[in-house]
């Protein structure tokens, strides 16, 4: 089935508005909502038609009438019910339908806008916040549709029904019903402030609750082996009791609510029949006895609906609560901006950075600054220094994650600023200190994102990268499973899948960041081996703690305090005498 442009989903979504949001979402799709609506007119039929035919009834045996008349107001109430079943099979199928597609499509749009959001975005926002806002606020959305609509459009469908034949029957009486719908009007309003608020505090409690989960989760083996267990359960306990909190004062209101609510329609109720009863004893009003049944059971059906209504502000409330949660990855503004700018279809791997410096959000000195370097095509350039003096800050200004606060970054003679960086990315591959890999095969982790590629291609980049050895030793070869972030996987064999991904793309320029950092020596060794080979021929930037991994550079950028002090080959840098000799001599104690 085709989709609604991703774009225009985010496009219609307004925090400040989130009930608009709602109904233009439900607009994108007029003919289902067609169907959907005319189906329910018709399944709803008996609900407000069925008071007629007990009145008519009722009256037929007071007047002591033909029985055949009763079984003909039977045959009309028989079709009447029977015609529900169909229709409330098309209306399902229609509606529900628009519901899990709106879903899909909110979950689709927020998942494309994230991946167009900064990486500062998403270096503020914790992943377990992100995750919370797919799964759960869109879940409550699709839940208020469904709970809110049906009751909805039969109270609606009542009401224009009871006021129809009301005013064909008893005209006069229909001042009485009008009386419903003021107060329960004035019901929802005298709550909507506070429902709007404390439904913002609980989602904001559990929004915290849920990064301290995923918090806990990703620090679970730190935290063991420090003994931590007490500080980490005491950190999620903290945060489930502020949703506990917000919570049973949202229920509270929540049951003042329902308490109110109730109980005013119950009065409506029981004052309309006793006004009915009353209208025809004394005859103020000529009320047959089927009239007074007609109209008692018109108002509470009127009153029920109502009731059920208000009863759903709640469910309503959360709905909208997580629209504007929605809203807010939607209507974000930062942005990595890449629409409209040059797409590049082949990188050659110049490098030129001209004085560039960057300084990120809130803080009071640039992480780099002044920093000039042309980088050949195929060159190996590495970057080494003290935490903290810039090195990947520089990879990240290579990569557009962020972008220079002045100076200008040129690939291959064009400024990055002008360029379509997803485009750029494709001839780029970045191996991490720590490896990401997904729960899937090993296949599937080495050729993600490529659909095309052939079995012998994945091979030899297993090959190349030192991992066809321990790939063929596993039970079911490439198709073993690795677990979530390759948790079946040592670390080394998860580095050399990380090799064997960017291999497979052939890239022009490649990013490591301390590839080898974490690694025993032996799997050290074998890593190393499978880099020499990732790194030939390609533009590489290398980040290092450990200057062993980096004589062979053809270049060695040391930096401090985001500047650079020193650049030259290790042998050179060793003659001078510099910071970097006497990097090398603390790590390796020889002068």
């Amino acid at each position: 089935m085709s989709r609604k442009p991703l774009s225009r989903v985010g496009d219609l979504i307004d925090g400040a508005h989130p009930t608009r949001s709602i109904l233009r979402l439900l607009a994108r799709r007029p003919g289902r909502i067609s169907v959907a609506v005319l189906a329910f007119t018709f399944k709803e039929i008996p609900l407000w038609f069925l008071p007629v035919i007990t009145a008519a009834i009722i009256d037929i045996v007071a007047e002591d009438g033909d029985v055949t008349a009763v079984l003909w107001w039977f045959a009309l109430a028989a079709v009447l019910l029977l015609q529900n079943y169909p229709n409330h099979l098309l209306y399902t199928r229609s509606f529900m339908t628009v519901v899990r597609d709106t879903g899909a499509d909110l979950r689709n749009a927020l998942a494309a806008r994230l991946q167009s959001l900064s990486i500062g975005y998403h270096s503020r926002v914790s992943s377990s916040i992100v995750q919370t806002k797919v799964v759960r606020d869109v879940e409550n959305v699709e839940l208020m549709l469904q709970q809110v609509t049906h009751p909805f459009l039969s109270a609606t469908m009542v009401m224009v029904g009871a006021l129809a034949m009301t005013a064909v029957a008893v005209p006069e009486f229909l001042p009485v019903y009008a009386l419903a719908v003021p107060i329960a009007i004035g019901i929802r309003y005298g709550m909507r402030n506070r429902s709007r608020e404390r439904n913002e505090v609980f989602r904001r409690e559990v929004e915290v609750l849920s990064a301290r989960v995923g918090e806990m989760a990703s620090l679970i083996p730190v935290t063991r082996a420090h003994g931590l267990e007490d500080v980490a359960v005491t950190r999620v306990a903290t945060g489930a009791d502020g949703v506990r909190r917000a919570g049973l004062h949202l229920d509270m209101l929540n049951g003042r609510v329902a308490s109110v609510s109730w109980v005013a329609m119950q009065l409506l109720g029981v004052g309309c029949l006793v006004l009915a009863a009353v209208f025809a004893l004394t005859g103020i009003l000529p009320i047959s006895p089927g009239e007074v049944v007609l109209l008692s059971t018109y108002f509470t059906l009127l009153t029920q609906g109502l009731t059920q209504l208000l009863m759903l502000i709640p469910v309503g409330a959360r709905g909208l609560e997580s629209v504007r949660s929605i809203a807010e990855v939607l209507q974000e503004p930062d942005l990595e901006q890449n629409e409209g700018k040059r797409v590049v279809d082949e990188v050659g791997g110049a490098l030129v950075l001209d004085r560039v410096a960057h300084r990120y959000d809130d803080a009071t000195a640039d992480a780099v600054r002044d920093i000039s370097l042309e980088i050949t095509p195929g060159e190996t350039v590495a970057f080494v220094g003290s935490s903290g003096s810039g090195k990947s800050t520089l990879l990240n200004l290579v990569l557009g994650f962020v972008r220079p606060t002045s100076g200008r970054i040129l690939l291959d003679n064009v400024d990055m600023q002008t360029l379509d960086l997803r485009t750029v990315r494709r001839s780029v591959s970045v191996v991490p200190q720590e490896s990401v890999l997904f729960e899937g095969t090993i296949r599937e982790n080495v050729a993600y994102g490529l659909s095309d590629v052939s079995d012998a291609r994945v091979e030899r980049a297993l090959r190349d990268a030192n991992a066809w050895e321990f790939v063929e030793r596993q039970d079911a070869g490439w198709d073993t499973v690795v677990g979530e972030r390759g948790a079946r996987l040592s670390g080394g064999q998860r580095q050399r899948l990380a090799i064997a991904r960017a291999l497979v793309r052939d890239p022009r320029i490649l990013l490591l960041d301390e590839a080898t950092s974490a690694l025993d020596p032996e799997s050290e060794e074998l890593v190393k081996d499978a880099l020499t080979r990732l790194m030939r021929g390609r533009t590489t930037l290398v980040v290092a703690h450990r200057l062993s991994t980096i004589r062979e550079a053809d270049r060695i950028v040391v930096l401090e305090h985001g500047s650079i002090v020193e650049i030259g080959s290790h042998a050179e840098l060793l003659d001078a005498g510099g910071r970097y000799a006497h990097l090398h001599l603390t790590q390796t104690g020889i002068g």
